[in-house]
C-alpha cells in the first residue's frame, strides 16, 4: 500500500526510533505532525510541537495543529517512552511514575486525542512502539516491564473495539536498539550494552512494513531481537 499523502502523527520524535520512523515517512511521502519535549522539526516540512505525553491537553494540541494545517489524521505511532533499570527497591521513586505516566497513560492519551480523526480516514493505522519487555517479564525492568505489558494489552483490545471501524491496531516489539534511551544518569544503562543491539533505521522499517500491507489484513503484534539477544523468556 502507497503510503504518499497520507498524515502521520509520531509521538517522541525527536531522536532514536521516533526520529527514524518520521524520517521514512517523509521519504514515502507523508505529512507530519512530530511531538516531542523539545519540539524538535528534524529539520522536515511537518508540524513540529513541544509535547509532553503526560498532558492529555498538550497532546490534543499537537493532533490539532496537525489536522489543521493537512485536514486529516490517518496514522498515530504512539513512540513516546523511557526507562530505567536496576533492582526495584533501588528505583527512584520519580522513574517509577514516569515509565507509567510516560509509556502507558501516554499512549493512551495519544489514542485518545488522535482516533476521532482516524475513524473519519478512509484507513487508519496505529501502532504503539513496545517492547520485547511487554511480551516477557525480565529481571531489573520490573515497571518498565509493567508499562510495556499494559501498553500492549490496550492496543490487543482496541483492536476488537476498532477493527470493524476500519483501523488497524498493532504493537511493535524491538529488543535491544543502540539509541541513547535509558543512558541518562540514574537509569541503570550505559554505552557498553550497546554493542550487537539493532538501530533505530531497523526498527522504523518494520514500522513502516506494518504501515504499507494491504488494508484487507492486519498485523497484530511484531516481535523481533537482535542476533547477539538470547531467547530469554
Amino acid at each position: 500500500m502507497m503510503l504518499e499523502g497520507k498524515v502521520a502523527l509520531v509521538t517522541g520524535a525527536s531522536r532514536g526510533i521516533g526520529a527514524a520512523v518520521s524520517r521514512q515517512l517523509d521519504e514515502h511521502g507523508v505529512k507530519l505532525g512530530l511531538g516531542s519535549r523539545s519540539g524538535d522539526d528534524l529539520g522536515l516540512d511537518a508540524v513540529a510541537h513541544q509535547c509532553d505525553v503526560r498532558d492529555p491537553e498538550q497532546v490534543e494540541s499537537l493532533v490539532a495543529a496537525t489536522v489543521a494545517r493537512f485536514g486529516r489524521l490517518d496514522i498515530l505511532v504512539a513512540n513516546a517512552g523511557v526507562g530505567a533499570y536496576g533492582p526495584f527497591l533501588e528505583l527512584e521513586t520519580e522513574h517509577l511514575d514516569e515509565m507509567i505516566d510516560v509509556n502507558l497513560k501516554g499512549t493512551v492519551y495519544s489514542v485518545r486525542a488522535a482516533l476521532p480523526h482516524l475513524l473519519a480516514s478512509d484507513g487508519a493505522d496505529v501502532v504503539t512502539l513496545a517492547s520485547e519487555a511487554g511480551r516477557r517479564g525480565l529481571p531489573y525492568e520490573a515497571v518498565y516491564c509493567a508499562s510495556k505489558f499494559g501498553q500492549i494489552g490496550f492496543t490487543r483490545a482496541l483492536d476488537h473495539e476498532l477493527r470493524e471501524r476500519g483501523v488497524r491496531c498493532t504493537n511493535v516489539c524491538p529488543g535491544g536498539v543502540a539509541t541513547d534511551f535509558a543512558l541518562d544518569s540514574g537509569r541503570g544503562r550505559t554505552p557498553d550494552a550497546l554493542p550487537g543491539m539493532m538501530t533505530a533505521d531497523d526498527v522504523a522499517e518494520v514500522v513502516l512494513f506494518v504501515l504499507t500491507r494491504p488494508r484487507n489484513h492486519r498485523i497484530l503484534e511484531t516481535a523481533f531481537r537482535p542476533m547477539t539477544e538470547a531467547s530469554w523468556g
